[in-house]
């Protein structure tokens, strides 16, 4: 258990093998010096809301300064030699840290760890010299299944009945140049199955099968070894592409997986710091109730007291009053009446209503709330339940949340599919816009690939992106399309004409600037983005998205379909209240963010655009109703 923690401690999170020349991080995350000289120009600038182009830790997305020189972590390569133990031609060295890997697990090469040069192999040795002072072989006999050298040769050329036996160059393992059945020599090669043989295979099961020597098919087959490895090169690069992308692939997981854990973490501790804080309240509310009620009745319950002590003793007095004394007695029964008339009147009787007691209550309704929304959030998060329930259930609450309050914009989220179809628009993908690792169908599929693809040089392609557009420009009326998305993470929306395809992987994303708007599917939820802001949508998956620019409006809507229903995700505009001069409300950046420059954007020809974000991110270009076409040709 120790080797293993041992194992993991020494393995990079690029490249998943052992450290090679490690260098560390200003945040103290080590990797290969190579994997993460590698990482930089390709992943170390990736991040999301990273506006700002600095490269960030593969692990924690901790940034650090442009043109950091890394400096190599001399302690863990000491650890990592103590751990490998001394290398060939070195003395004993210190006892290793920890038992290496056995034999039958090897560790993961790494694409920095340079290949290791052959080592020389012993020369195969004469079987009949004396054992221990063999020498070198010079040729092996196929007839003896023996090697000799010069000197012990001598037989093999003087003795008629040797002479017949097939000598060639040393060979160490003789035993494999013998046919299994037959204890012969292999010396024909058949071209039809492809197999060596010895002269029997040849004369009984391969007869009529195209038979020649071992140097001719050497020599044909050395003349196309070249065209294989050629072939081989290709494959292994083909191969190296995938495993950097898949490396990648790996790293960028365990980064969203720190990330999303320490934000997890961080959302469980306020909800447990709100429900103590609500526990100090509750138990505040009971001792402050507690503390009025009791003080109350413990006053009564004085009184009480006091009054019947005073009617004791008064009685008390009175009894003792002499017989002829009539002035005390008068005196005496007069103070009893005035006691018993201070008291007249019912005693305060118990409280109807303990006021603290409705505390439980509140907390038990409480409980049921977080229970049900726990039950109800995690079903959604694994996918079940009814998405037309959910949608039902959130679509009021979306629509009002999404909507601009005063908005009087011609497209309702309750209309039907047929109205929306009234403004269809035909998108074709322009293949002279799609990047390298994107694979088009046609004008309407799209796909993410490992492997890049070959397309002509175009000034209007995307460079560091995984983008394509569509063809024409949107600058008047309203448009509507659809997208299915069949597999993968995906962003859907529209991108200015105008934008720069050669722009960075931060700022040339979709809705990661001033010049693009998106929305989003994770994986897990959906969200919309705008100039680097997120706005976190509560709708379940919708494999059919629906599109609705209304430039005149400066709106951009998307809707999810189904059933020819249309329910709305999200309408993005700005508000009227900041187009007349009062600000909105600062608890909402990304609305704010909208107010400040979504106008802008419609002062651009827009396009349709797609970014494919994961590897197996797949989309099509959804089909239309035909009764469309005539009113797009109409246009």
């Amino acid at each position: 258990m120790a080797a293993r923690q041992l194992e993991e401690k020494l393995t990079c999170a690029i490249c998943l093998g052992l450290y090679r020349d490690p260098a560390t991080l200003p945040c103290g995350h080590n990797f290969c010096g190579a994997c993460i000289g590698d990482w930089l120009p390709t992943g170390g600038r990736s991040g999301a809301g990273n506006p700002g182009g600095a490269a960030r830790c593969p692990l924690c997305q901790e940034p650090f300064p442009d043109g950091l020189q890394l400096r190599k972590n001399h302690t863990l390569s000491e650890l990592l030699q103590l751990r490998q133990g001394p290398g060939p031609g070195k003395g004993p060295g210190p006892e290793p840290s920890a038992p290496s890997a056995p034999p039958s697990a090897p560790e993961p090469s790494a694409p920095c760890a340079p290949e290791p040069w052959p080592t020389p192999e012993e020369p195969v040795r004469c079987d009949a010299c004396p054992e221990g002072a063999a020498l070198p072989a010079a040729l092996s006999c196929l007839s003896c299944l023996a090697s000799f050298c010069s000197a012990h040769l001598g037989p093999h050329e003087r003795s008629p009945a040797l002479r017949g036996h097939r000598l060639v160059p040393p060979l160490r393992r003789l035993e494999e140049s013998l046919c299994p059945r037959h204890l012969r020599p292999l010396e024909r090669y058949c071209r039809a199955e492809r197999v060596c043989l010895c002269e029997a295979c040849a004369a009984q099961e391969h007869r009529g099968h195209e038979l020649v020597t071992l140097d001719q098919e050497r020599a044909l087959q050395e003349a196309e070894q070249p065209k294989v490895l050629s072939a081989v090169e290709d494959r292994m690069d083909e191969l190296g592409a995938g495993i950097a992308q898949s490396r990648r692939t790996v790293a960028l997981i365990k980064s969203a997986a720190v990330a999303e854990r320490e934000r997890v973490s961080r959302l469980f501790a306020e909800a447990a710091t709100t429900l103590q804080r609500f526990q100090t309240e509750v138990l505040g509310f009971i001792e402050e109730g507690e503390a009025t009620m009791l003080g109350r009745s413990q006053g009564d319950l004085r009184r009480q007291e006091e009054q019947r002590s005073r009617l004791s003793q008064a009685r008390h007095n009175l009894s003792q009053v002499p017989e002829a004394d009539s002035v005390s007695y008068l005196q005496e029964l007069l103070a009893l009446r005035l006691a018993l008339e201070e008291g007249c009147g019912p005693g305060p009787g118990p409280p109807r209503e303990l006021s603290f007691t409705k505390s439980s209550q509140a907390v038990r309704a409480v409980r049921e709330l977080l229970a049900a929304a726990c039950t109800s959030q995690w079903e959604q998060l694994q996918g079940l339940g009814s998405d037309e329930d959910r949608l039902q259930k959130l679509g009021s609450e979306a629509e009002a949340d999404s909507q601009d309050p005063d908005s009087t914009g011609q497209l309702e989220s309750e209309a039907p599919r047929d109205y929306f179809l009234k403004f269809a628009y035909i998108v074709d993908l322009d293949s002279d816009t799609a990047d390298k690792f994107l694979q088009l169908f046609g004008t309407k599929g799209v796909k993410r690939v490992l492997c890049p693809i070959n397309y002509p040089e175009s000034p209007t392609r995307f460079t560091h992106c995984e983008q394509v557009l569509g063809e024409g420009a949107l600058d008047r009326g309203t448009y509507y399309w659809e997208v299915e998305i069949i597999e993968g993470w995906v962003s859907i929306g529209v991108m200015a004409e105008d934008f720069s395809p050669q722009e960075s992987y931060d700022r040339g994303r979709l809705g990661r600037n001033a010049h693009s708007c998106c929305l989003q599917w994770n994986g897990r939820s959906f969200s919309v983005w705008f100039h680097g802001l997120e706005a976190p949508l509560s709708h379940p998956f919708s494999p059919t998205v629906g599109i609705c620019l209304e430039y005149a409006d400066r709106a951009l809507a998307f809707y999810a379909v189904r059933d020819g229903k249309m329910s709305l995700l999200r309408r993005l505009k700005a508000s009227r209240l900041r187009r007349s001069g009062i600000p909105t409300s600062p608890s909402d950046p990304f609305q704010s963010r909208l107010d400040s420059h979504f106008t802008e954007l419609f002062t651009h020809r827009l396009k349709p655009a797609f970014f494919l974000e994961s590897v197996d991110a797949h989309l099509q270009i959804g089909p239309l109703k035909k009764s469309c076409i005539s009113v797009l040709k109409r246009r």
